[in-house]
């Protein structure tokens, strides 16, 4: 909780911190790197921090993080910091590397804000900071201790590497060593950690896209500028050693027996594929509703693995594809003209634009927007907008 000191003051400097925290976390990151070029190594990603994403992500998450303080006094934003904090643990964040960001972080704010700022400014934005990172040292260190062992990177070889779609392919891996492995569930991702040709690593999330439980199989799209999936698209092989982080992830296929969607686009149908892959194997009596928007027909990466799966439980499978393809529905997804159960859970992965517009017509339907349930490929730059 926010004291009744530092409130009024976060109140007051909100919107010019708010205004000023995009550029205030460009040079923090610079500061960070410059102090710490390590962390580039096997942490922080290069291709987030070209294109400005893990910016925008940070400074999101500060400004909704002020905001939820100060407009609903004594509580967090769990959901917000659920998300953050499963990301993390993929990283294997530390307690202490919080101490590193805040120092670099400050020194940033004091500079762009130094003709404002006042030691109780500091003092009040300081207390907001140490709110947050507490809560999220506290999530991180449960979903550490959740798991089947305490490493952060397991090795695991690559048995199998099959063309997905026309720009997409799919990995199945088993573990290489005897370390105990954590059951993931249906919707979850892993880091995979590999090495560039200029010697340095690089880490990115992969929703696994066939069973869950102790298998692990993900399907990534070769995407321009990803070092990450580019490397494995090209270097990768089966006999290969993959280092892979524990599961993690809390859009997760919710206990119940209401109607399910599954909602996504391009390559964000690997959650929504695992999501339904596991409804399908236990035989759920469930309304499941399959809502997949591509390209065309062939760049539909999972189609045979979705296709069958929607089959054998009777789920009603819709496509929309921007080149006509006989049986399905011609351009962009859209929900306006499906009847939509509002009792109805709805899990979301795909671009960003697609995921609010599909968010906003399931509420215009009637679907609570605390049963909209949505996974971020890279940093949750949905904070920021």
């Amino acid at each position: 909780m926010l004291s009744e000191k530092s409130r009024p003051i976060i109140e007051a400097t909100l919107p010019l911190v708010g205004s000023r925290i995009g550029t205030i976390t460009v040079d923090f990151y610079n500061r960070l790197f410059a102090a710490h070029p390590e962390l580039l190594d096997g942490l922080f990603s290069r291709s987030n921090q070209r294109s400005g994403d893990q910016q925008r992500a940070l400074a999101g998450s500060i400004a909704t993080f002020a905001t939820h303080l100060i407009n609903n006094p004594g509580t967090l934003p769990e959901k917000v910091l659920s998300r953050i904090a499963h990301k993390h643990a993929s990283l294997g964040i530390t307690e202490d590397q919080y101490g590193v960001v805040y120092e670099h972080l400050f020194a940033a704010i004091a500079a762009d804000l130094a003709d404002v700022i006042t030691p109780e400014i500091a003092e009040a934005w300081t207390e907001v900071y140490w709110l947050m990172a507490d809560a999220l040292i506290k999530l991180e260190k449960d979903l550490y201790a959740s798991q089947a062992n305490h490493k952060m990177w397991m090795p695991w070889r690559v048995t199998g590497k099959e063309p997905a779609g026309t720009d997409a392919v799919t990995f199945t891996l088993e573990p290489a060593d005897d370390t105990p492995v954590t059951p993931a569930e249906p919707g979850q991702y892993v880091s995979v950690k590999v090495q560039l040709p200029d010697g340095l690593r690089q880490v990115r999330q992969y929703s696994l896209s066939g069973d869950a439980g102790t298998s692990r199989t993900f399907t990534t799209k070769l995407n321009d500028g990803g070092e990450v999936s580019t490397a494995l698209h090209a270097g990768v092989e089966p006999g290969d050693i993959l280092e892979i982080s524990n599961p993690y992830g809390e859009i997760t296929l919710r206990n119940g027996d209401g109607p399910v969607i599954l909602a996504s686009a391009g390559i964000g149908c690997t959650p929504t594929a695992s999501i339904l892959r596991s409804l399908a194997e236990t035989g759920t009596d469930r309304q499941v509703l399959v809502l997949h928007a591509d390209k065309t027909i062939e760049n539909w990466a999972l189609s045979g693995q979705m296709t069958a799966d929607a089959a054998r439980i009777d789920a009603d499978l819709q496509l929309w594809l921007e080149s006509p393809h006989p049986g399905t529905n011609h351009g962009f997804m859209s929900l306006r003209e499906l009847d939509m159960p509002t009792d109805a859970s709805l899990y979301l992965c795909g671009p960003l634009p697609f995921m609010k517009k599909i968010r906003d017509e399931a509420i215009d339907a009637g679907i609570p927007a605390t049963r909209i349930h949505y996974e971020v490929f890279g940093p949750d730059v949905w904070l920021a907008n």
